[in-house]
């Protein structure tokens, strides 16, 4: 088996050595999950050389031949409003939708915006790959922002909630009321919400109160009836409550609903008795709630994780949004008390915060809703005939098995086998990496239920997986405590591959039975995110495996692999010596092809090194969910590379890298993006597929994902975006997510 870690080459033998932290420790929504968990996709990539500065290279590239990652971010997120808007979208999953891209934009704020931010503070902001100065990349920002919020506003107040009226179910004001509904709702404040209610006066005994990032607010002003002098007070929507509460339901079935915080802003005068109220507003503030650890310098990574975590919510602002009719003095005086801009300020119509659509997203009303499907068993994973369960070992066993998440299970593959092998005498080993995981996990049950019956259990828990820090670090005590051995990691690297092997004795001999994914241990995700998972039992890729989580949880080195490319030591080198090598092909007259599914597309030298492959009349192919920072259709830079993305019921996540080699094609499935920190901060994994079964159903996936016929975003050179969902006489075009769901249940029923 040649090593893949450097084709047609011997590995590199003199990367330094990693250093290692090993050391015992003692949830999501939906489809918006992915999004806010990937904002680990978009952690700081601010790492990359001067030279590659908006600069020329020496092969003639030319100098502007990169897009902000930042403004192409924010394509993206146009890209899941556009699916709010569609009226041709179910309506709740237009409300799924509209909520995914507030929530979406929260992160990019407390994230993206206020890093740029905090750099541009202390002075170590640089300009961008493309040459754009840091105060002028956050004024395009916040302009882009702006326009965005407002269409979103627009959107679901001037045609979402009307269509959603039409359709029975109806957010209502106060003013829509019936007497005897105020009265009813005005018993249910008093019972309910009244006493959960925390009003903090400003006055010279009460300092302005501190606002937590991301809550939602009423600016109260009042006073003594009868005196001139005003006061003013802040009152928390508790988000401990519905955003929306229901009334109750029309003899047709119908469904009203009243926003919180209009039922709060109607009894006041209960709340402030006594008092005049003079205006009320809502607003919300965004703050920087990203978190930074000094790995090399700290004892106890938990206990310095934990501090930053407490200290997350105190974190400067950097956003305000309030009610279009919000007046000018209370909006003076908030953004004096809270220090920030003018430009910081968004004044939006109709509702704030509409994450909260997610409540009525998950209204009981299939008619509005997309199709229902279930994810189906993958045929090696049925039982046989004279059989009440799987032995999913012996499947495996008879040949490797490739499981296409959500349309076939994560229950009945990856969370059976991990089952099956807690319970099974012969299974001596288990090893396995969480990233993120769902807060009800029977993956880390099956794990403690290995632990308990006298296995070796390994989890690689990685802590600071952005936003779920907290919850991992319950479970990482929650393992140790059963007797699981919890290690996390390499100091300086997360670790983001995706990995479970089990160790089996078998007729007298031990066998590796491993999983490689691309999407996380999480089963709720599994049902929303598009992912792949190889299952095999491989010596050569047990061996490799092995060697991996020794690197990962003790002092080993290992210079190479056979079946795996790892970051981040081997994987930029493995990919660009591909690249290369199909621009030699292409060079020479042969054919060569390039194919990348990717979530993120940022990292210079693989752009350049696919333009450089695009000149020699390499066909390159670009899959890719979220920021892209290439170029495609570039007269004499990128007109062989075409771009395309895919956003819709199933979010796309995994990463395939194929490469055509001279007809003897390679295709790898893995974790890694290509942006900086996959490929140089990151413990990355992906694997070479070797069924030719395997290899041409995801080049069938990919024929059907590119194809001019299926419905799909293209990329112009300009860093805008074409959608193509309807033919020119307006019939729709095809839809991926669909059309996988079918063929697999179909190739289901034609296996059995």
């Amino acid at each position: 088996m040649t090593d893949v870690t450097a084709p047609g080459s011997a590995p590199a033998t003199d990367e330094p050595p990693l250093e290692r932290r090993t050391r015992s420790l003692e949830e999501e929504q939906s489809f918006h999950d992915a999004n806010e968990a990937d904002f680990d996709d978009y952690d700081d990539e601010s790492s990359w050389s001067a030279e590659m500065q908006g600069t020329p290279t020496d092969d003639g590239l030319p100098a502007d031949r990169f897009l902000d990652r930042e403004l192409s971010w924010l394509a993206f997120n146009e890209r899941v409003l556009e699916l709010g808007e569609d009226p041709r979208v179910p309506l709740l999953e237009r409300a799924n939708f509209l909520a995914i891209f507030a929530s979406n934009l929260d992160e990019f704020f407390m994230v993206r915006v206020a890093g740029l931010k905090r750099r541009i503070t202390t002075g170590l902001a640089v300009p961008t790959n493309v040459g754009i100065a840091p105060h002028e990349l956050l004024d395009q920002i916040v302009h882009r922002a702006h326009e965005l919020q407002q269409r979103h506003a627009r959107a679901a107040q001037q045609s979402f909630a009307p269509e959603l009226e039409a359709a029975g179910i109806s957010i209502v004001t106060w003013g829509q009321l019936s007497d005897a509904e105020r009265e009813a709702m005005s018993a249910r404040f008093e019972a309910e919400i009244f006493p959960v209610l925390m009003p903090l006066a400003v006055d010279p005994a009460h300092p302005f109160p501190y606002i937590s990032g991301l809550s939602l607010n009423l600016a109260v002003r009042v006073r003594v009836p009868d005196e001139e002098e005003e006061q003013f007070a802040r009152l928390k929507v508790p988000a401990v409550l519905p955003r929306f509460v229901e009334l109750s339901r029309g003899g047709d079935g119908s469904q009203r609903f009243l926003p919180l915080e209009e039922l709060i802003a109607n009894n006041l005068d209960e709340v402030f008795s006594g008092m005049e109220i003079v205006e009320h507003h809502v607003f919300r503030v965004t703050r920087n709630e990203d978190v930074t650890i000094d790995e090399d310098d700290t004892e106890n990574l938990i206990k310095a994780l934990e501090h930053e975590l407490s200290r997350r919510k105190f974190g400067p602002p950097i956003r305000l949004e309030v009610a279009e009719d919000m007046d000018d003095d209370t909006l003076d005086l908030l953004v004096d008390e809270l220090g920030i801009t003018d430009r910081e300020v968004y004044r939006l119509p109709g509702l704030l915060d509409l994450s909260g659509l997610f409540q009525l997203a998950g209204i009981d009303r299939p008619d509005l809703h997309y199709t229902k499907r279930v994810p189906v068993t993958a045929p090696s994973f049925l039982p046989g005939e004279q059989d009440d369960q799987p032995d999913l070992f012996q499947a495996i066993t008879r040949k490797d098995v490739l499981v296409h998440h959500p349309y076939e299970s994560f229950a009945t593959s990856v969370q059976a086998l991990l089952e099956q092998a807690a319970d099974d005498p012969d299974v001596l080993a288990i090893k396995q990496t969480l990233y993120r995981t769902s807060g009800d996990s029977p993956v880390v049950a099956a794990l403690i239920r290995a632990a308990a019956a006298g296995k070796q259990v390994l989890a690689l828990v990685e802590v600071k997986a952005r936003f779920d820090e907290q919850a991992n670090i319950r479970w990482a005590r929650q393992l140790e405590r059963a007797g699981v051995h919890v290690v996390y990691g390499i100091v300086g690297l997360k670790t983001h591959c995706k990995l479970m092997m089990i160790v089996r004795r078998e007729n007298g001999r031990l066998r590796h039975y491993c999983h490689i994914g691309t999407g996380n241990y999480n089963p709720k995700t599994s049902r929303i995110y598009e992912d792949f998972g190889l299952f095999t039992d491989n010596d050569q890729v047990g061996r490799d495996i092995t060697r991996l989580f020794n690197e990962l949880s003790g002092y080993a080195k290992e210079k190479s692999f056979q079946r795996l490319l790892v970051a981040p030591r081997h994987l930029r080198k493995g990919l660009l010596q591909r690249i290369e090598r199909e621009t030699a092909a292409a060079t020479a007259g042969r054919t060569a092809r390039i194919r990348l599914k990717l979530n993120s597309i940022v990292d210079e030298q693989i752009i350049d090194a696919l333009y450089r492959a695009s000149r020699a009349g390499v066909e390159v192919q670009i899959w890719v969910r979220g920021i892209c920072s290439i170029k495609p259709g570039v007269p004499g830079l990128s007109e062989n590379i075409v771009v395309r993305s895919i956003v819709g019921r199933y979010l796309e996540h995994s990463r395939v890298f194929a490469f055509w080699n001279d007809g003897s094609e390679e295709v790898f499935i893995g974790s890694a993006d290509m942006m900086h920190r996959n490929l140089d901060r990151r413990v990355e994994t992906l694997i070479q597929l070797t069924s030719s079964e395997h290899m041409r159903d995801i080049s069938q996936h990919f024929d059907k994902a590119m194809s001019p016929q299926t419905a799909a975003w293209i990329a112009e050179s300009d860093g805008t975006w074409t959608r193509r969902f309807y033919t020119e006489d307006g019939a729709p075009l095809d839809d991926l997510h669909r059309d996988r769901m079918i063929q697999i249940q179909r190739r289901k029923r034609t296996n059995r």
